[in-house]
């Protein structure tokens, strides 16, 4: 299928790399315009670079998703540039281990990125869709540690548990206010994103513990979120509310 996002706007936190780079190239490949959003600009901007038909089909945007402020700044030059907001989606997150002894200053910035951005954005982009006039879909990055734990993933797992519940509060608030806006989070399984990949590398006895837990009998790859979120941008979602999308070769099961 091709054009299954023809016409909207996406904006896309944690744009520049494993995940949210994938996103990014399948929205655009599918025909949306997209706001790369990251705190790596030079990466970002490659990628604009390469996909972006000189700003028509991409720009990179500079963003610290913690910052209330440079959301704000991020709304307006999003309609600056595209006129309009259809699609967000808060991708942008950190993953640092650390259990039940972990630094408070660690469980801090990790709950402020991955919680407090998704709020952030959440609140931004309700805004700013409504503005646009047009039905929107909110797509929150969640994980499958939003729905089970670790020993050592204590706040990820916390914070990424919050965005599950966020998510549907934004849900129902926006059917609420009768917005035409659906809200809906995506739980990534392991993926072999530059990251996964380089960890493995370093630690190669820890692949076959991961192959083992996850039943389809390998590891995700980072198109396969990005087709997720594709179905949840596009009009094919469109009775999806507060829905949670699992893309986890089984883990969960």
């Amino acid at each position: 299928m091709t054009g299954r996002v023809r016409g909207k706007v996406a904006f896309v936190t944690g744009g520049a790399s494993g995940l949210g780079e994938a996103m990014v190239r399948l929205l655009v490949d599918e025909g949306a315009r997209v706001v790369i959003a990251d705190v790596d600009a030079a990466r970002g901007e490659a990628i604009a670079t390469e996909i972006g038909d000189g700003g028509q089909n991409a720009f990179f945007l500079s963003l610290d998703v913690t910052d209330e402020a440079a959301w704000d700044a991020a709304m307006e030059e999003t309609l600056r540039r595209f006129g309009k907001l259809n699609v967000l989606v808060n991708n942008a997150g950190i993953a640092p281990p650390g259990d039940m002894e972990m630094p408070f200053a660690l469980w801090r910035k990790t709950l402020a990125v991955n919680l407090d951005g998704v709020f952030l954005g959440t609140r931004a982009a309700i805004r700013t869709i409504t503005k646009s006039g047009e039905r929107g879909s909110i797509i929150n990055v969640s994980s499958t540690m939003g729905m089970s734990a670790e020993p050592t993933t204590a706040a990820y797992s916390a914070s990424k548990g919050g965005v599950r519940n966020f998510t549907k509060a934004a849900a129902v608030h926006c059917a609420e206010k009768k917005l035409p806006i659906r809200v809906n989070s995506i739980h990534p399984g392991m993926c072999l994103t530059p990251l996964v990949k380089n960890y493995l590398d370093a630690n190669p006895q820890e692949l076959a513990p991961q192959l083992a837990r996850h039943p389809i009998g390998h590891l995700g790859e980072p198109i396969d979120i990005a087709y997720g979120v594709v179905f949840l941008a596009s009009d094919e979602s469109k009775f999806m509310l507060g829905s949670e999308l699992v893309i986890d070769g089984g883990y969960l099961i």
